[in-house]
């Protein structure tokens, strides 16, 4: 049966690969995200069953607006999917105070604003689905990512909260699925502010395609808290065994990565304030150029 799917973020990255999904299923979707152009051509893309809505999630009057124009031209919302972030990368203390608060913002805020209208919804119709993408930032901490981790730590504990309310409500046709990736290969490391003076060296990279695979699972069979591929199930098991060891391993191994082997890069503020030209595909180009940094 088709369902109607709100997905914000939805421009490129996880976003645009789960609308191309989604609509080849025959699903009815809402689009949302900051660039308006490149949503219209996605709901082009994706048929008359989907509409674009230009909206800046981390703003609550947009969020509004969004669910009223889905309402507007769909009888209902089924599902709900949180996945628009951003990122502001470097020392904690040099990156500037409005650049850690627009993360805040976009990412802690923009999930739950979404969540509050999705949840208001799914309540009248005593159904739904609302999905939330994190991070496995969630659970194993990295150095210069704070403000991110912050909010991403905030997406899954919001998540949990809901998901015991509704238990203890009774409130069993209501699913809070959220996702916790390990850094993928998308337009978002384009995107993310770089205050580090080097150029971006996450890692391990997952695939684009196979997040995207877990999301729209969940759309149909929707979990808890699910963790995708293999070394993000290795990260939960460690930080499960030992917290401290894992912790202090990542951590030394996200510095070395990051401040001590990676080419010097200049700084940038990124997408944070203004949308971006650039990054407008499923994938990205940060395993390409890691790949000829190592080589060059």
């Amino acid at each position: 049966m088709a369902k109607t799917i709100v997905i914000t973020g939805a421009s490129s990255g996880f976003g645009r690969g789960m609308a191309l999904r989604l609509a080849a299923e025959g699903h009815q979707l809402v689009l949302a995200a900051r660039r308006g152009q490149l949503l219209q051509e996605l709901a082009r893309e994706c048929g008359p069953g989907a509409m674009a809505v230009t909206t800046d999630v981390g703003n609550p009057d947009d969020v509004e607006k969004l669910s009223k124009a889905a309402l507007a031209k769909f009888p209902r919302i089924d599902v709900w999917i949180n996945n628009a972030g951003v990122a502001a990368l470097g020392r904690f203390d040099e990156i500037p105070l409005r650049d850690h608060q627009r993360v805040l913002q976009t990412n802690l805020g923009g999930t739950v604003n979404g969540s509050h209208v999705a949840l208001r919804h799914f309540r009248q119709m005593q159904a739904g689905t609302l999905i939330n993408v994190a991070s496995m930032l969630a659970r194993t901490p990295s150095p210069y990512y704070g403000s991110y981790c912050a909010s991403k730590y905030g997406i899954l504990g919001l998540s949990q909260s809901l998901r015991q309310e509704l238990a203890a409500n009774g409130e069993r046709n209501i699913a809070v699925c959220t996702i916790l990736p390990m850094a993928a290969d998308t337009p978002f490391y384009e995107h993310a502010a770089n205050y580090t003076g080097y150029s971006l060296h996450p890692y391990p990279l997952t695939d684009a395609e196979e997040v995207i695979d877990a999301i729209v699972a969940a759309v149909h069979a929707p979990g808890e808290d699910i963790t995708v591929g293999l070394p993000a199930t290795a990260a939960v098991a460690a930080e499960r065994l030992a917290p401290w060891l894992t912790h202090a391993v990542t951590g030394a191994v996200s510095h070395q990565l990051q401040m001590a082997e990676a080419p010097q890069a200049a700084r940038t503020g990124g997408n944070l304030h203004t949308p971006s030209a650039i990054g407008t595909g499923v994938h990205g180009a940060i395993r390409a150029r890691l790949e000829a940094e190592r080589r060059g």
